[in-house]
């Protein structure tokens, strides 16, 4: 990769700004999943024992008011990530000022230090999220060397990542970052053949791009989830009360015959009568949904023709589920799928993040992919072979 990394920084008794992403679930102030904090643990400990003093930040759900304040502190991730690394992490309840100042200087190597959500700043107008020069330079100021470990918002220019960066000498990638780039970049760009793409979720409008990027690179697009539905319509399919976009119609067409037998479509359909996990269900063939019916996940003639398109296959990128996998009686579609590619031997199997990341962990699958990817947004944006603005601004070796 030619991207500096954090094993070509010297971090000896040095303040390392350490940009992680603790943008975890939370639920009345408890954390649901500590997946994020887990991941970032191996750059956190490699600047400890290499003598550095680490000091960490992340933001933390969306912050515009004061109200959002109340509900977004740090605070519960310092603590558990204090138990996870076995030793004290001072928190400090605040973003800036000589109280943070004095705390960071008074760190000795091996020591961690933590300061509040960096959207917090974002209260009196977008200083975090609109990359606020000044702001960023402040930053940059309270330490030596910038490590950016937060792949999930590489895809924004925030002050905490593109700010930093432009204020600071050495800007480097930490191991989660560095494996993300790995693991999808290649996959996208010099991925080993057979190479199956299978894109779901809801949205042709989400993917438009992704899916366009990667026709161009896969041997086979799978396309499931509600958005199979737009590209039935533009194949003249009946398709009920099934979610529909109506304005990608003409898109899916063009897609279509663009793509000719590359693009794979689901044969057949689990179909309900309502959106409801206990509706009444059966399954039909795709070109035969009742009018009064919508589709819900993929049938078992679908699972088969995955199964034989994967077999052999090299690199597996699979982003987005094929069902409302939030229902179990229609979960089981996605997890079919999780299934399969659990099992397919030989392959480089990646999970692009968001939903498909949390259906394979919740599935119990997580320790037999490859690779899960913890950037949701920017996992898309990557696959559909942009530039993201917190990567580019990591200095090249």
């Amino acid at each position: 990769m030619s991207k500096l990394l954090i094993t070509d920084l010297d971090l000896k008794g040095k303040k390392v700004l350490v940009r992680v992403d603790f943008n975890v679930p939370m639920k009345d102030g408890v954390i649901t999943n500590d997946n994020r904090i887990v991941q970032a643990l191996p750059t956190i400990k490699y600047v400890l024992n290499n003598g550095g003093k680490a000091i960490l930040f992340s933001h933390l759900g969306r912050v515009k008011t004061e109200e959002d304040k109340a509900k977004a502190s740090l605070a519960p991730v310092a603590k558990r990530l204090e138990e996870l690394l076995g030793q004290k992490v001072e928190f400090v309840p605040m973003t800036r000022g000589k109280e943070l100042e004095d705390k960071i200087n008074a760190l000795k190597e091996g020591e961690v230090l933590m300061f509040e959500n960096t959207r917090f700043e974002d209260i009196n107008g977008k200083k975090e999220s609109g990359n606020d020069p000044e702001l960023g330079a402040y930053w940059a100021s309270l330490g030596d060397v910038f490590v950016n470990d937060a792949f999930g918002t590489a895809h924004r220019a925030h002050a905490s990542n593109v700010g930093i960066s432009s204020h600071i000498k050495e800007a480097a990638a930490g191991f989660l970052m560095e494996k993300e780039l790995r693991f999808i970049g290649d996959a996208v760009d010099n991925p080993v053949h057979p190479f199956v793409a299978i894109l779901g979720g809801a949205k042709v409008s989400d993917k438009i791009g992704v899916i366009d990027n990667l026709l161009r690179k896969a041997d086979k697009v799978i396309i499931g989830g509600g958005m199979a539905f737009t590209f039935y319509k533009a194949k003249g399919y009946e398709i009920g009360t099934s979610l529909c976009e109506e304005d990608k119609v003409d898109l899916a067409r063009e897609l279509l015959e663009k793509a000719k037998d590359k693009l794979v479509l689901p044969v057949d359909n689990v179909v309900a009568d309502k959106f409801d996990n206990e509706a009444f269900h059966k399954v039909v063939n795709s070109n035969e949904i009742p009018s009064d019916m919508m589709g819900v996940d993929c049938g078992p003639k679908t699972l088969e023709l995955f199964k034989e398109i994967l077999k052999g296959a090299k690199t597996v990128v699979w982003n987005g589920p094929v069902g409302v996998f939030e229902m179990p009686n229609f979960a089981k579609g996605t997890k079919a799928l999780c299934e399969m590619l659990a099992n397919l031997e030989g392959a480089t199997t990646i999970v692009g993040g968001g939903d498909s990341a949390s259906a394979a962990i919740n599935m119990g699958f997580e320790s037999k992919f490859t690779h899960i990817s913890t950037g949701g947004g920017a996992s898309m944006e990557y696959l559909e072979g942009k530039v993201l603005p917190g990567v580019a601004a990591i200095n090249d070796k």
